[in-house]
């Protein structure tokens, strides 16, 4: 059956809106967009229709398709604000949540930096805390020796500061260790906790077999003189453990009697050497929560095989349970998390510069390379606290991005492998041409001569294009002569059918070399050792005047930061097309 020109019509418009989001329309999306007001279409025809379209926006600029897009914008913007409004709260509702008394902490370990699906724990708990008028807390969760650092510390408030979340507070579990030690003094009064002496082979084992310890039934006023000799250094570390009793013939198998305290003989960051014996995640964690009013948890739903543990403790104590909200890990399509060890071997070895090296996706990376704490926060809450695992494409982020820095970026243009025209009587001119299509940011200017540099990738295709003659973008037009190592042409009447290409100008252009950062694992999970492109070429020689980390739009290549001086070199890093 033939399609409708209404339907037609729809699918054009959503493959623009596609493509103006994401920088390429791709066919699923659109396709999963217009088969509810298509239903009648059998889907063999919908989809070639849609694919027919998706092709031909996807030869479209960008100039082309805002000027395409301009008549559905409102429209579009309508279906935004009403989205917004029914799933904005609804996502972040508590039940017997009251104003102003909520209270959510952030929980990192001061082990690593940083990265993405830590931002998202932190910004939902900002947002609980925030929907409900309640507060934010900053816990570091310091009682590993060995891994916790100062410069971690320093990372993670630097961060989470970038990030716009704004603490009532901060905290450190290594300061409420005298605290926890009387509450294990108690758990061994209760009966509910004991120090357990069997080799970590022993412990392993038992638990495999559901098999209780014979230290369980040790009496109370053991546990405290053998808790007291581990206090007084009087065992070595891995010797002894103290465990609560839990249920060993659970099948959680973190209820089968958990260690709450363990020898570590490392020096602190902030204690030195004041302690050996530090709490676990099972004791600290309910502890600390309880000790800070903390009246909701954000954790990721990985962590819910510890809630029992956790409710266990504060029910020994008689303490309050916290509500308790769990999510979905957030997974990147394209390899780009990974575990902090295997990114600390990796750059290690060499294999990538630093934590803000712009492949990955810790904060610090994130910023270097050009995102903006807004996107990240948007792309962040558009999942709420969904329990459902996703893995979604990095182009979605990069969406979110470009709706933040498409109004600023100043517009300049780069010739990659820049190739020399020589355009006989183009002669002298002052060229002044605007720093942004729609926004008053004023002019660069240049003095123009016979010299230009195009990019490779367009000298290329010269011969064949419209027999010869093509528009230096805002300038005017050039009648090919030759080509070669060196492009020789002619100024030439203006053609408003020809082909618009980027120029510099021979005398006023700036040396830069563009990072392309892509996934750092390849399909099978091994390191990509290409996963860093690089393009040089030039920018016009307003690049100068760029400061470190402004964000530009390279016509017709892509929105790109400026990272650093080299030499008179420029590096600046992609962002996004």
């Amino acid at each position: 059956m033939a399609i409708s020109e209404y339907v037609k019509g729809s699918i054009r418009k959503f493959a623009i809106k596609n493509a103006l989001d994401y920088g390429k329309a791709d066919i699923g999306s659109v396709l999963g967009k217009v088969i509810p007001g298509a239903k009648d279409v059998p889907i063999k025809e919908l989809k070639a229709a849609v694919q027919e379209a998706v092709a031909s926006v996807n030869k479209l600029s960008k100039a082309d398709l805002e000027v395409q897009y301009a008549p559905f914008e409102e429209e579009f913007e309508q279906r935004a604000r009403e989205t917004a409004e029914k799933t904005a709260k609804p996502k972040f509702v508590i039940d017997g949540a009251e104003e102003g008394m909520v209270f959510t902490r952030y929980p990192p370990e001061p082990g690593g930096y940083m990265t993405l699906g830590n931002a998202k724990q932190c910004i939902i708990s900002d947002e609980l805390a925030r929907v409900y008028g309640g507060q934010i807390f900053l816990y570091f969760d310091d009682t590993n020796p060995e891994k916790c650092r100062q410069e971690y510390v320093e990372g993670i408030k630097r961060d989470t500061a970038w990030l716009g979340i704004k603490f009532s507070r901060e905290y450190y579990a290594s300061d409420y260790i005298e605290k926890e030690y009387d509450i294990c003094r108690r758990l061994f009064d209760q009966g509910n906790a004991y120090v357990c002496m069997c080799s970590s082979e022993e412990v392993k084992k038992n638990r495999f077999a559901k098999k209780e310890c014979l230290h369980r039934e040790q009496k109370p006023e053991a546990n405290s003189s053998l808790f007291n000799d581990m206090l007084a250094g009087k065992f070595a570390e891995g010797q002894v453990l103290v465990r609560l009793k839990g249920d060993m013939a659970s099948e959680n198998t973190t209820l089968r009697d958990p260690a709450i305290f363990r020898i570590k003989e490392a020096a602190h960051y902030r204690q030195g050497n004041k302690y050996i014996v530090w709490p676990t995640y099972h004791i600290n964690t309910p502890l600390i929560d309880n000790f800070n009013g903390i009246t909701d948890v954000v954790r990721g739903k990985e962590y819910e095989i510890f809630d029992e543990s956790y409710r266990l403790v504060l029910k020994y104590l008689g303490l309050k349970l916290p509500r308790m909200h769990y999510q979905a890990m957030l997974q990147i399509k394209g390899g780009l998390t990974a575990h902090k060890r295997e990114l600390r071997k990796l750059i290690n070895d060499g294999s990538l510069s630093s934590w803000d090296d712009p492949r990955l996706l810790t904060v610090m990376a994130m910023r270097r390379r050009g995102l903006q704490p807004d996107a990240i926060r948007a792309f962040i809450l558009r999942f709420g606290m969904s329990r459902t695992d996703s893995t979604v494409p990095l182009e979605m982020l990069f969406a979110e991005n470009r709706k933040l820095i498409d109004p600023v970026a100043k517009h300049l243009f780069f010739v990659s492998d820049p190739v020399m025209v020589k355009v006989n009587g183009a002669g002298q001119a002052d060229v002044r041409l605007k720093l942004h299509p729609s926004r008053d940011y004023g002019f660069r200017e240049y003095k123009t001569g016979s010299d230009f540099y195009i990019s490779g990738q367009d000298a290329n295709g010269l011969e064949g294009a419209n027999k010869g003659s093509v528009r230096l973008k805002d300038l005017f037009d050039i009648r090919i002569r030759a080509v070669g190592d060196r492009i020789e042409a002619d100024k030439s009447v203006d053609n408003p059918d020809d082909k618009i290409i980027q120029w510099v100008p021979g005398a006023d252009k700036v040396a830069c070399t563009i990072l392309i950062p892509g996934p750092i694992f390849d399909d099978s999970g091994n390191f990509n050792a290409d996963s860093m492109g690089k393009v040089s070429g030039y920018a016009e020689g307003y690049a100068r005047e760029l400061k470190e980390h402004e964000i530009v739009q390279f016509e017709r290549f892509g929105y790109c930061i400026f990272d650093k001086n080299e030499g008179e070199r420029k590096q600046f890093i992609f962002i996004s097309k």
